[in-house]
């Protein structure tokens, strides 16, 4: 949230309900920035609370990603569909098309393709807990033919097309294809696992050795979602100005 924040001039906070909203201007483009929090069900909660309270022009999903694909640390990544799996392997895929047309989608696109080459762009995936192994990154890849991996994408990709309302995914890479992250972070997704996941950490010098790397990696990702949307809003103020001029 602080990177992308970090792209816009100073805004205001607002309230939806329980949501927390920060509204930032550039021209006569205004900016909303919802914090969804990790996971499906938050970021469907969150989606859903803005987009019956406020008309958007188009859902961005962003963030940090895991790469399913060759990419550095810091790399764009960009959905154009996303699938969601959860519970057993076996359960099965569903896919989300992201299909609903809009002016702002076709000019971010348009100024996408210029940045990201085509084969980090794509179908994400979404899961209900943090994949930590390469072993199984390779397989979600292998069986989605996924770009990237993230636990939010399908969740606001749904909310996004109940309400008719554009969306893309733009993440950053802070983890790679072929590397194991330093613990299982799931453990702190659920309550009674926050003093084991602490203890691993404490006990295991190699889990705070991968930590540090990682931390490391996601600073990298965050200045990479800075520089990406500092340039994207003054990209599209531009195109906004040039339009209105156009038509007087």
């Amino acid at each position: 949230m602080k990177a992308v924040q970090a792209a816009f001039p100073p805004g205001a906070e607002r309230r939806l309900g329980g949501l927390s909203v920060h509204v930032h201007s550039i021209g006569v483009g205004e900016y909303w920035l919802a914090q969804t929090g990790m996971g499906l069900e938050k970021a469907s909660r969150s989606a859903r609370q803005l987009l019956v309270q406020q008309p958007i022009d188009l859902v961005v999903s962003t963030g940090f990603a895991c790469a399913l694909v060759e990419a550095d640390v810091g790399a764009l990544l960009v959905g154009l569909e996303v699938v969601q799996r959860t519970g057993q392997r076996s359960e099965s895929v569903q896919s989300q098309s992201l299909a609903v047309p809009g002016n702002e989608r076709n000019l971010t696109l348009t100024f996408i393709k210029t940045l990201v080459p085509p084969e980090r762009i794509g179908r994400f995936v979404s899961t209900d807990r943090v994949i930590d192994s390469a072993r199984e990154k390779r397989e979600f890849a292998r069986e989605t033919e996924a770009v990237g991996l993230d636990m939010e994408s399908a969740a606001l990709a749904a909310e996004a097309c109940r309400a008719q309302v554009p969306f893309v995914v733009i993440r950053s890479v802070s983890d790679l294809l072929d590397e194991d992250l330093p613990l299982d972070f799931n453990l702190f997704l659920r309550p009674t696992g926050w003093l084991k996941g602490v203890a691993t950490v404490l006990t295991t010098p190699s889990s705070l050795l991968g930590l540090g790397r990682l931390r490391r990696q996601s600073l990298i990702a965050a200045q990479a979602l800075t520089d990406f949307f500092r340039h994207y809003a003054a990209t599209m103020a531009t195109e906004t100005q040039q339009r209105e001029l156009s038509r007087t």
